[in-house]
C-alpha cells in the first residue's frame, strides 16, 4: 500500500473545533502562558510491553546512529566498538538470548509500539535477531565482573530463567551453580520449541556465553530427589527457583482418557527435540490454540506418517525409546494433522505469524470447539478424539465456556496431542507448592516465609520464554541485596531498563558535584540537568502525546520468511526466517520514533518564535540532552511542545 493510497492526517484539532479535549489545555489558548517546557523522559510503550523490560528504544537509537559509541572505548577487535557491538550490550543488559528471543518471542513490544497508529510498528524482533546474529558471528563475549563476592547462590534450572538469573548475579560477581536434571541446558527454548524455530547451535552460543561467565553446571541432577534442599541451603547463600512447568496437562475431560496414545505437548516436543519422535500416526489431533500447539502441529506435519507402522511406535518413542528402526523417508507421507480450540481463530492466544504458517502448511484449525472425550478400541488406544463447538471468552479472570448442544462429532485419531498448559513438577520440593501448583513471590521474586528463596519463570505463572527472563532480571537485584545483607526495596512501578542520561554524561567526562541548597535559578546551575525529570519508572508515554505528523508513511523491513505448503512441509527442519541486512537493520532502526526521549530531530529549534529553544554546547551535549531553554526569553506559546514528535518536551514549568 503507498502512501498516495494512505493519505494521512494527523491534524490536532478539525475546522469548527472550539471545546477543550482537557481543562488543562484552555491556559494554552492565548499566546502564551505561565507554563514553560520541561524535558521528561518517559518509557515508550514498547518498552512497557516488553516482559523482558530491555531498552529498545535505547538500542535501536544506537542502530540508527543517534546515540554513538562513547569515545576511546574498543570492542571486541581491539578497534573503536561499532555501533552493533555497543547496541548488543545495550539490549544485552536485560536480554542475553536475543538471537533466540529475536527469532521466537511473539513480540508484545511490537503490538505495544506507537509507530501503529502511523502506518505500521517498528520490525523490533527483527533487529534483536540481527544484533544477536551479528554477535554469534564475531563471537562476542560479555564483561567478566572485576570483583567477586564470595557468595554462592544455587540455581534450581537451566531454561531461560535460570540461565537469566544466573547471567546476572555472574555479572555481579557472584558464584553461581545451576542445577538441572536434562542432559542439556535450555529448558523449554531447547525441549519446547522445535529446532526450525531455534537452531541449537544458536542456542548454544547463547547459553556458552553464559557459561564463560564462570557458571558452574551439574547436569542430570534433579534437586530434590538426588540432592535435598537441605544440603543445597547448607551450601549456599541463597537459592532461585525456576524448574519451569516442563509437565504438561491432560485433556480437560471428565471420565477416562487414559490411553496410550493421548500424550501431553510437553511429552510430545520433547521426544521430538530428543531425536527419539520421528514419526507420527497418520491423523494426529492437536489440542490447544497457543503457539506450543501451533509447535505440535507443525512437528507432526513435518514428520509425516510411514507406511506399516506398528500401533504403538510413536507412543514407545514419546515414552522414551524407540520400538522399531524408522522406515527411509522415501516411504514416508504426510499425517493429516487437526488442531481444535475452544477460542475463535481471531482470539486464539497463538501469534498470527504462527497461525498462518500452520494454514499453509495444510493443517486444519478447528476454532471453537471443546474437546468432551476420547473414544477408545478394543484394544485400550484411542481412535478418535470427541469434540463440540462452543463459545468461550474470559470474563475477568475466569474462562466461561458456554456448550452448543447438538454440534457432537468424531475427530478420528491416531495420536491425540494436549496443548492446554503446564504444570510444575514438585517432587522432592512440596515445601514450596502453594497449592495451587505454583510459587507464590512478590514483585522482587522473593518466596515468602523463606528468606534467601528467589522464584521465577513458568514456576510462577506459565507465559512466554521472555517472562522467564524478565523473571530472572529482577530475581537477581532481590538476590544481591539480600546477599548485601540490605532490605529488598520497592520494585519501579514500570519495572524496566531505562535510559541513563547520567551513565551519558560519565561516558562523556562530565563530572557533577554534589548539590546544595537552595536550588533556585537551577537553568543556570552546572551541577544538575535543569528542568529535566525522568519519569520512565513510573509513566508510558501513549500516541496521543507526540506530533506524529512529523513521521513521513514508511515501509517496514521485513525479514525473508520461507513459506512452505503442505507438500514441502514434509520433512523440511530447515530454519524459516533469515536475518536483516545491514542497511535493512538501520532502516528499521530509523522508522523508530523515539517515544519519550529526544531524537534531535531540530525542530523545536526551528520553530521557536522567541529563539528561546536553543542547541546546548557540545562540550554539554549527549543522548538526550541536545537542546535546552532560555527561559530569560520562553512567553510559555508551548509550540516547542506541539512540535516534538517524540512527546520529550512538556509544559510544566510553573506548575
Amino acid at each position: 500500500m503507498s502512501a498516495q493510497e494512505t493519505p494521512l492526517n494527523f491534524r490536532r484539532y478539525k475546522e469548527g473545533d472550539t471545546q477543550f479535549k482537557r481543562w488543562q489545555d484552555q491556559i494554552f489558548s492565548a499566546s502564551w502562558s505561565h507554563k514553560c517546557p520541561t524535558y521528561i523522559q518517559s518509557t515508550p510503550p514498547c518498552q512497557g510491553s516488553c516482559p523482558a523490560g530491555e531498552d529498545i528504544r535505547g538500542y535501536l537509537n544506537i542502530v540508527r546512529g543517534i546515540e554513538k559509541p562513547p569515545v576511546g572505548v574498543l570492542g571486541f577487535d581491539g578497534k573503536p566498538m561499532t555501533m552493533q557491538e555497543y547496541a548488543w550490550r545495550r539490549l544485552t543488559e536485560a536480554n542475553p538470548f536475543p538471537a533466540v528471543m529475536g527469532r521466537v518471542c511473539p513480540a508484545p513490544c511490537e503490538t505495544g509500539c506507537n509507530r501503529n497508529e502511523v502506518e505500521d510498528h517498528v520490525g523490533i524482533n527483527s533487529v534483536e535477531h540481527y544484533l544477536g546474529e551479528f554477535a554469534i558471528k564475531n563471537n562476542l563475549q560479555f564483561a567478566a565482573p572485576t570483583t567477586k563476592t564470595g557468595k554462592k547462590v544455587a540455581v534450581l534450572g537451566g531454561g531461560p530463567a535460570g540461565l537469566s538469573v544466573a547471567y546476572q548475579l555472574a555479572k555481579k560477581g557472584h558464584a553461581v551453580t545451576v542445577f538441572d536434571d536434562h542432559e542439556y541446558l535450555g529448558g523449554m527454548m531447547r525441549y519446547g520449541i522445535p529446532g526450525y524455530r531455534t537452531p541449537r547451535d544458536v542456542l548454544d552460543a547463547e547459553i556458552q556465553r553464559i557459561l564463560n561467565l564462570g557458571v558452574e553446571v551439574k547436569l542430570k541432577t534433579r534437586v530434590g530427589t538426588e540432592i535435598s534442599m537441605d544440603d543445597i541451603n547448607k551450601q549456599f547463600d541463597a537459592v532461585f527457583l525456576g524448574m519451569g512447568a516442563q509437565s504438561g496437562r491432560a485433556l480437560p475431560i471428565e471420565g477416562d482418557i487414559d490411553a496410550p496414545n493421548v500424550v501431553t505437548a510437553t511429552s510430545f516436543l520433547k521426544a521430538f527435540n530428543d531425536g527419539r519422535l520421528q514419526h507420527v500416526g497418520h491423523r494426529v489431533v492437536v489440542v490447544g490454540g497457543g503457539d506450543t500447539s501451533m509447535d505440535v502441529a507443525t512437528v507432526a506435519r513435518r514428520l509425516g506418517h510411514i507406511e506399516n507402522a506398528k500401533p504403538g511406535d510413536f507412543e514407545a518413542a514419546i515414552a522414551g525409546h524407540m520400538a522399531q528402526d524408522v522406515a527411509d523417508i522415501s516411504m514416508r507421507k504426510g499425517a493429516d494433522v487437526v488442531l481444535t480450540s475452544i477460542f475463535t481463530l481471531d482470539k486464539m492466544m497463538a501469534s498470527k505469524g504462527e497461525l498462518d504458517h500452520a494454514k499453509s502448511e495444510g493443517i486444519e484449525i478447528m476454532g471453537g470447539w471443546m474437546p468432551i472425550a476420547v473414544i477408545k478400541g478394543a484394544d485400550g488406544r484411542a481412535t478418535a478424539l470427541r469434540v463440540m463447538q462452543c463459545e468461550a471468552k474470559m470474563i475477568g479472570p475466569r474462562l466461561d465456556i458456554k456448550k452448543i448442544e447438538g454440534t457432537e462429532k468424531d475427530l478420528p485419531a491416531d495420536l491425540i496431542v494436549s496443548a492446554v498448559g503446564q504444570a510444575v513438577d514438585f517432587t522432592g520440593l512440596e515445601v514450596f507448592n502453594n497449592g495451587k501448583g505454583g510459587i507464590s513471590a512478590d514483585k522482587s521474586y522473593a518466596v515468602a516465609g523463606k528468606p534467601g528463596v528467589f522464584a521465577g519463570g513458568d514456576v510462577i505463572r506459565p507465559h512466554l520464554l521472555t517472562t522467564a527472563i524478565g523473571h530472572g532480571a529482577i530475581a537477581a537485584d532481590g538476590i544481591d541485596q539480600f546477599l548485601a545483607g540490605h532490605e529488598l526495596g520497592r520494585r519501579p512501578k514500570i519495572d524496566v531498563h531505562t535510559f541513563d542520561l547520567m551513565r551519558k554524561y560519565v561516558e562523556k567526562g562530565v563530572q557533577f558535584e554534589e548539590i546544595k541548597e537552595p536550588l533556585t535559578g537551577t537553568d543556570k546551575e552546572k551541577n544538575v540537568v535543569h528542568n529535566f525529570d525522568n519519569r520512565s519508572d513510573r509513566y508510558v508515554i501513549p500516541h496521543d502525546q507526540l506530533f506524529l505528523g512529523h513521521f513521513a508513511y514508511t515501509d517496514r523491513n521485513k525479514r525473508h520468511i520461507t513459506h512452505l505448503d503442505k507438500e514441502t512441509a514434509l520433512g523440511n527442519f530447515e530454519e524459516r526466517l533469515e536475518a536483516l541486512s545491514d542497511a535493512q537493520a538501520v532502516g528499521e532502526a530509523k522508522r523508530c520514533m523515539s517515544c519519550g526521549l529526544c531524537f534531535e530531530c531540530d525542530n523545536c529549534v526551528v520553530y521557536c518564535p522567541q529563539t528561546a529553544v536553543y542547541k546546548v554546547k557540545k562540550t554539554d551535549a549527549t543522548t538526550g540532552r541536545y537542546v535546552a531553554t532560555d527561559y530569560d526569553k520562553c512567553i510559555g506559546c508551548h509550540i516547542c511542545s506541539d512540535v516534538c514528535p517524540t512527546g520529550y518536551i512538556q509544559m510544566g514549568l510553573g506548575e
